[in-house]
């Protein structure tokens, strides 16, 4: 369902103590229940060009814990999710990523989907990342991805329970990602029944949206949620968990991908689930690192 599909683009607890604060974040969000139609989809919810945004006025509540979908402000935590272009922005981001920790403090975490170019059978090689990206303005920036480290076992098969990928970045005016926004855990065999929030970049949009709700099982290998509007370009979305505002740092659970490439409903969204084949991959992509 959610990512743009340049070419077919095909989706423990580490817990590591890192607090870094982010200057001129709200604590508040916007409601958003735009319930107009989305953008193409190729693969998943990779995403292509699709309807201007339609951002509505912000609300006087915090939004409720039932899946709908909302336009958060700009805060500390959602500053490390952003959008993915490739090249460069000057054409539709087509998926999304966040910042997880890492001893070099440059990574993030997407679907494998995003990061791998099906007809080539190669990772792609020129995607970049823009954090808290609206409406065109980048508070830090564009950062290049470096390497992109996925499991073989994806790039032959498009293993539905591997769509995962990490991304290590370049540094940008000498600094590494991690030092400018923080990151978050990575959260392994943490069940299937977490109350997460999630928040992407739909292609058709140019602002994030986010959703709260609780995850199920649809299987031994996939979590599923009920979220609204998550169309083309949300592929990657963080599921995360357990944001302790005093340290800085929530627990990613999962990606928005797996099945289906994440689903082929707006409003119905996977993940695969979290196991010792993702702690190997994100073991592996600090050790190529």
């Amino acid at each position: 369902m959610r990512s743009l599909a340049r070419k077919s683009v095909l989706p423990l607890t580490f817990v590591v103590t890192v607090a870094a604060a982010v200057v001129g974040y709200a604590t508040e969000e916007t409601h958003w229940d735009n319930t107009g139609g989305g953008g193409r989809s190729s693969f998943g919810k990779s995403g292509e060009a699709g309807q201007d945004p339609q951002d509505q006025d912000p609300a006087a509540t915090a939004p409720a814990d039932d899946g709908s979908a909302y336009t958060p402000r700009r805060t500390e935590q959602n500053a490390r999710v952003g959008a993915v272009f490739e090249k460069d922005d000057t054409g539709d981001h087509f998926c999304t990523a966040s910042v997880v920790q890492s001893p070099g403090r440059n990574m993030l975490i997407t679907a494998a989907h995003c990061a791998f170019d099906s007809d080539g059978k190669t990772p792609v090689n020129d995607l970049v990342f823009a954090p808290d990206y609206r409406n065109g303005d980048e508070p830090t920036g564009l950062w290049k991805v470096r390497k992109v480290v996925l499991d073989n076992r994806w790039a032959e098969s498009s293993d539905e329970d591997l769509d995962v990928a990490f991304l290590v970045l370049d540094k940008k005016k000498g600094k590494q990602i991690q030092d400018v926004l923080g990151g978050n855990t990575l959260g392994i065999d943490r069940g299937y029944h977490n109350e997460v929030k999630i928040t992407g970049y739909p292609t058709s949009r140019e602002t994030p949206i986010s959703c709260q709700n609780r995850t199920t099982k649809f299987s031994n290998t996939q979590l599923r949620i009920r979220c609204t509007h998550f169309e083309g370009g949300t592929s990657g979305s963080p599921w995360l968990a357990d944001y302790d505002p005093k340290s800085h740092t929530g627990t990613v659970i999962g990606v928005l991908g797996g099945h289906e490439g994440g689903g082929d409903e707006d409003d119905v969204s996977y993940a695969a689930y979290f196991d010792d084949d993702i702690a190997a991959l994100y073991k592996r992509a600090q050790d190529e690192d």
